[in-house]
This record gives structure tokens, C-alpha cells and sequence, in this order.
């Protein structure tokens, strides 16, 4: 007690301000923003639905691996680069997000924010079939694709007997007008711009 025999006063300490909680995704594209980049699913936004798949296997994962070595040299000759399943890309129109298991862009290909690139920077896309995806990688992707105007598609099909290459290319009105199929082990011409003839005896 005080000399007056009074408690002295306290002022009482201010609450702490507590943060306006983040609004709920709503939208599948909302909701692919909020994952976090270390997910170890892939995200894709296939028509407006949120798909979120485990990734894929080592086997899987060799076969783009060794069609990104074969394009190699048409890299170096154009100044491109490629990647293998690891990057997202933004469709211009919907927005929706696709993970090819290829694709081929421009060093400085255009970007939708710093996480995807954009679909018009894309010179080529391959999609490797698996038994999960059979009618994703067989029709809903290469349909994606020939709709916003990716050059070249290449389906590596092993799970068809027997397995199979297909390379479509000159996409109008959502969809590709020219395909050449190949057995794996045959020889198949990739047509401008890549302008190649790859050997896929390599996916053997």
C-alpha cells in the first residue's frame, strides 16, 4: 500500500491486435494459389477441377528425362530450354494450370506471376501416359493444349500395347489437324519449330 494506505493503479495492458483472418479459397484457381510450393502432390487445374495427383514414377519420370537429352541439341541451336515435370504452366483464358511432363519454352518465356509460365510461351509439351491418367494424357491435355495454340504435342504412350509415339502438331480451333503415330522403336519427325527426327528407341 501506498503512504496514503491507497494500492496504486495499473493500467491495464492493450490487447493484441489480432489479424483479420485470410478469406476462404473459394475457386479451384484460389485454392491451387493457397498449396504451398513444397507440396509433394501435383496440382492441376483440368477444365475448371482441381486435380491433385501423387508424382510420378521413376520410370515414368526416365522416359521425359531422356526425351529432354535427345532435344539437347535443338536447345543449343535455338536457345531454348526444357523442363521435366517440375514446372507449372498458367493456360491463358480459363487460368487453369497444367504440369506437362515436358515442355519446351524460350530461355525468356513469359510468366504468370513467378510460379508458372504461360501457355503462349510454349514451343512444345509432351505428356507421358500412366494407368492413372490414361484419359487425361490421352484427350483432356492434348485438347488443353491444341486450344491455346501450343505448336507441338507428343504423347509417349507406354501402356498401350504396344507402346506407341504420337506427335501432333498445326493446332486451329482447339485442335490439332495433323498426327503421325509411331511403335516406340520407330523414328518420328517433330515438325517446325522443333524440326527434329527423334530416334525412340530411346524409351525402350
Amino acid at each position: 500500500m501506498t503512504a496514503q494506505g491507497r494500492l496504486p493503479r495499473h493500467t491495464p495492458p492493450e490487447a493484441p491486435e489480432i489479424p483479420e483472418p485470410s478469406p476462404a479459397p473459394i475457386t479451384p484457381r484460389e485454392f491451387f494459389e493457397s498449396l504451398p510450393s513444397t507440396l509433394r502432390l501435383r496440382a492441376e487445374i483440368i477444365d475448371g477441377n482441381l486435380i491433385l495427383s501423387p508424382s510420378g514414377t521413376p520410370g515414368h519420370a526416365r522416359i521425359a528425362r531422356r526425351l529432354g537429352r535427345a532435344l539437347i541439341p535443338v536447345e543449343d541451336a535455338n536457345g531454348w530450354e526444357s523442363f521435366s515435370g517440375d514446372v507449372d504452366v498458367c493456360i491463358e483464358g480459363p487460368r487453369d494450370t497444367v504440369i506437362p511432363d515436358y515442355c519446351l519454352v524460350p530461355v525468356e518465356a513469359p510468366l504468370w506471376g513467378e510460379r508458372e509460365i504461360l501457355s503462349s510461351g510454349l514451343i512444345m509439351v509432351a505428356e507421358v501416359v500412366s494407368p492413372g491418367s490414361m484419359e487425361m494424357d490421352r484427350i483432356s491435355k492434348p485438347r488443353i493444349y491444341a486450344g491455346c495454340g501450343i505448336p507441338i504435342t507428343m504423347i509417349i504412350d507406354p501402356v498401350v500395347v504396344p507402346p506407341t509415339i504420337t506427335v501432333l502438331s498445326d493446332p486451329e480451333d482447339g485442335t490439332y489437324r495433323s498426327m503421325t503415330r509411331v511403335e516406340v522403336g520407330k523414328p518420328i519427325r517433330i515438325p517446325a519449330p522443333v524440326d527434329f527426327e527423334l530416334d525412340t528407341s530411346i524409351f525402350l
